[in-house]
């Protein structure tokens, strides 16, 4: 899945990213839902050994337009998941005392802690993102933006925690056939926030935004992943498929038990 990550240094041209595309899959929905249930099996496997083991940390970041499929991930992907380790934080707009103290004031605090794996449902790129589109900043506030979440996350990382981005990838087209169904399908309506269509409006400001965004905070301690989402089967075989090989890639042990179990009788 090397292919959707974001190269440090790239200057990102989201047109280029095919929200469609499905190369690292290609036999269809129905082999691929198989091969999902598999992936979930297997993540839900690793998250228990990661729990177990309570050394390592895990931060995996979701960022999308409206309708791009975060809720859906985190259903999808962490299926099987015990929510003993598993924590998910949803950032929306700041409160009063949010918004008294710096902007990443109130992210740190939901940062995970040993053998924790936390899921960002939005996160700290909203203060790049929103504050650029709809200029509640000068651009010289959030411009430096960029290097202080580099450097955050760079600490992050440093003090073990693994951090994995993934921005879910989808057209217009697609985000306009998924309001639809909000509105069509009466037990979607509850979704559908009148407010989404100002943000659709800004589409084109957006996508500079988040192609900003991409090319300047990949890096090798944080990397993000475009993610083709237009297909949610394939936005979750991706998600998952870098998920175990990543915590496939720390070698977990379960911690050794104690001495001498083997004379314990339970009456």
């Amino acid at each position: 899945m090397d292919i959707y990550r974001v190269k440090p240094g790239t200057q990102v041209d989201l047109g280029k990213w095919d929200p469609d595309d499905k190369a690292m899959f290609d036999k269809g929905k129905s082999e691929g839902e198989k091969a999902m249930e598999k992936l979930n099996r297997r993540l839900e496997a690793l998250q228990e050994l990661l729990f177990a083991e309570g050394k390592r940390k895990v931060l995996i970041v979701l960022q999308a337009m409206d309708t791009g499929g975060k809720d859906g991930v985190i259903r999808w992907v962490f299926d099987r998941v015990n929510p003993q380790g598993v924590k998910v934080a949803s950032f929306k707009a700041p409160t009063t005392e949010e918004l008294a103290h710096d902007y990443l004031w109130r992210i740190h605090k939901h940062t995970p802690g040993k053998g924790e794996m936390v899921i960002f449902n939005r996160s700290h790129y909203e203060d790049i993102l929103v504050v650029r589109v709809h200029n509640l900043v000068p651009p010289a506030v959030w411009g430096r933006r960029y290097a202080h979440i580099n450097d955050f996350e760079r600490m992050l990382a440093e003090e073990g925690t693994t951090i994995l981005k993934f921005f879910l990838h989808i057209s217009k087209d697609e985000q306009k056939e998924r309001l639809q169904a909000r509105l069509d399908e009466p037990e979607k309506r509850w979704k559908f926030n009148v407010g989404d269509l100002g943000e659709r409006a800004l589409w084109d400001d957006y996508m500079r935004a988040y192609e900003t965004v991409l090319g300047e905070t990949s890096t090798e301690w944080a990397p993000w992943y475009i993610v083709p989402s237009n297909r949610k089967w394939y936005r979750n075989l991706v998600i998952s498929d870098v998920l175990v090989e990543t915590l496939e890639g720390f070698k977990m042990q379960y911690p050794k038990p104690a001495d001498n179990l083997d004379e314990v009788v339970i009456e």
